[in-house]
């Protein structure tokens, strides 16, 4: 299965190649496809066996604690890269200036085809599965428990309550006195 998702990751990158980035239209185009590129390699990995077999869930936890972070930082740069300015474009470079990163922001739009193919790796590594239902152990069958039952020496009955305030049930046979 890896081997096919690499072809098909391979494949996208060879139609990003194909499509001209030096319009906005196109450059989105471009860097999307690289994003998918990389979500292909990483459902690879969902499907092909490093799983329980089960069925695709989304893990909250590695959205939350992984893919934000990294859709935030690396869109971040793919923002700022945009052949032509507009709205986006210009508050994301104006905002790297006010905080000082403006230089690591250009120095990085060399590698925007890497981020956004780990964009899209990174959302992948967003899904898992859940094993298979797995019955546990039969629980042992419980018998209900016989009354509890204790003679009153009085008069030969006995009680089927332990408060005593039940009805007597039967009188005693002789055998079973004491």
């Amino acid at each position: 299965m890896t081997l096919l998702a690499a072809g098909v990751a391979g494949l996208l990158v060879w139609v990003a190649t194909q499509i001209d980035d030096g319009t906005t239209g196109g450059y989105w185009a471009v860097y999307g496809i690289l994003a998918g590129a990389g979500l292909v390699m990483a459902l690879s990995q969902l499907l092909g066996g490093w799983t329980k077999w089960g069925w695709p869930r989304l893990s909250v936890n590695v959205l939350l604690l992984a893919f934000i972070p990294t859709l935030i930082a690396a869109g971040w740069v793919v923002v700022a890269h945009q052949p032509h300015p507009n709205w986006f474009r210009n508050h994301v470079l104006n905002w790297s200036d006010d905080i000082g990163i403006l230089g690591l922001v250009r120095d990085l739009t060399e590698y925007v085809a890497v981020l956004s193919f780990g964009i899209g790796l990174v959302f992948g590594y967003s899904f898992d599965t859940s094993g298979p239902k797995v019955a546990g152990p039969a629980e042992p069958r419980r018998e209900p428990a016989p009354a509890r039952t204790r003679r009153d020496s009085t008069d030969g009955t006995t009680m089927t309550r332990d408060d005593g305030a039940a009805a007597r049930d039967r009188k005693a046979e002789p055998a079973e006195r004491r």
